[in-house]
């Protein structure tokens, strides 16, 4: 019965998505989903580049090491609380408010980071962080604004605005914090922020979602106005199909989150990098991130289901689990990364269609929050984990932990009928 349900509920979704052009014009509901790709790009820009200074700034305020591991364990864990909330705001007041939210949040954020003149106001600056949620503030844009045919191809062109952000924000922290001073790029930052905020609430509508949408918010399954409760995210993993894809995209993604955050000791130790050649390898994986979600996600999932692709992006990462096991040299990493890449941004961008597109309409908010919930908790549990696999067991640990996980979910996947109404997307 939860089967039919779910699949009716598709085909009601694809009917009053059908709707839209009812309620915005084809031509107008492009011009906003650009203008959320803006909003995220920019976002991003502004994330990339005050990560990039914070280790500088924290270091000319003489936090330790020790102190700067608490610093980002903060982040964190605001982000892992913030993620939630932050969906369940989006469909309780709308993705406008929601993306309006987030823009202030990070001006705010900006502000605190340029006033940070000691350690204590540092670490006060991170509290803002528990509502700057850039991308799924724009995804929630998107999943509104989109048919469920359309989905997965309208999010992975998210992934082509990380590209932009990873390589315009490293380049332009380093430039800004090198030539003009350390808080420079927290005042570009701040002024950002504040120019996203008046474009959210210029060009984005105060409602995206399509009118027949509205008419059932007020009776959907949701049976709490709070926003943030543990019986509604028990409710929607309770959802056919929703607890397995969410655990495959969780832990599919664990062992190279962990590397990823230990990645800059061992671009220092294992690879022997200087910072600049770090920041152009980094450039590297943006540029690799941009052409494969811009090129690739796109055209393969109009060709494909996603479940196939699903199962694609699990078997690809235990291949590049097994070159990251295999691999002594920097350009190892450089071949490696270009399949990671791919793997990365397909399961991202498909666990994300699929999710979403299993939830009611009135909850994709609160979904695409517990998916945003992903990193933060890879953020805050990682520095410990990755920090024993790298000092006991080296490198090549990581690749060996990719491998097992992954072709042990790719066994599950193939065995598993997974209850979600399949469509080509």
């Amino acid at each position: 019965v939860s089967t039919m349900n779910a699949k009716t509920s598709s085909r009601g979704e694809e009917e009053a998505s059908g709707m839209r052009n009812e309620t915005l014009g084809e031509a107008k509901r492009g011009q906003v989903i650009r203008v959320a790709y803006v909003i995220a790009a920019l976002d991003l820009t502004f994330l990339f580049m005050q990560m990039g200074v914070m280790p500088y700034l924290a270091k000319s305020l003489d936090l330790d090491s020790v102190g700067f591991g608490y610093l980002q364990t903060i982040f964190g864990v605001l982000q892992l609380v913030g993620g939630y909330i932050f969906g369940r705001f989006a469909d309780q007041f709308g993705a406008r408010a929601a993306l309006i939210l987030s823009c202030v949040s990070g001006s705010i954020f900006f502000l605190l980071m340029s006033l940070s003149t000691s350690i204590p106001l540092l670490f006060l600056s991170r509290l803002p962080g528990v509502f700057m949620h850039g991308i799924p503030g724009a995804q929630k844009v998107i999943t509104d604004m989109t048919t469920s045919s359309q989905r997965a191809g309208a999010l992975g062109k998210l992934g082509f605005c990380f590209g932009v952000g990873i390589i315009a924000g490293s380049a332009l922290g380093g430039v800004l914090s090198t030539k003009f001073g350390i808080y420079v790029p927290t005042y570009v930052g701040l002024v950002g922020s504040l120019i996203n905020t008046l474009i959210a609430m210029v060009y984005i509508p105060s409602q995206t979602k399509p009118e027949s949408d509205h008419h059932v918010t007020d009776h959907s399954t949701s049976q709490s106005g709070s926003l943030f409760s543990i019986r509604e995210i028990l409710r929607l993993m309770k959802f056919p199909g929703v607890m397995e894809v969410f655990i495959v995209k969780v832990l599919a993604g664990l062992p190279i989150g962990l590397f990823m955050i230990m990645f800059s000791i061992i671009s220092m130790d294992f690879f022997g990098l200087e910072a600049v050649e770090s920041g152009y390898l980094m450039s590297y994986i943006g540029v690799l991130q941009m052409v494969v979600q811009g090129l690739v996600v796109g055209k393969l999932s109009s060709r494909c289901t996603e479940m196939t692709l699903l199962r694609l992006s699990v078997f690809v990462f235990a291949g590049v689990g097994l070159g990251m096991a295999l691999m002594r040299t920097v350009w190892h990493y450089c071949m490696i990364a270009v399949p990671l890449v791919f793997a990365f941004s397909m399961l991202a961008t498909i666990t994300d269609s699929i999710l979403t597109k299993a939830v009611p309409s009135s909850d994709t908010g609160a979904m695409l929050g517990i998916c945003a919930s992903v990193q933060p908790l890879t953020r805050t549990v990682g520095p410990t984990i990755g920090g024993v696999l790298y000092k006991q067991f080296g490198v090549s640990s990581f690749g060996y932990l990719q491998l097992m996980v992954n072709l042990g979910l790719f066994v599950f996947l193939l065995k598993s009928k997974i209850p979600l109404g399949e469509m080509k997307s």
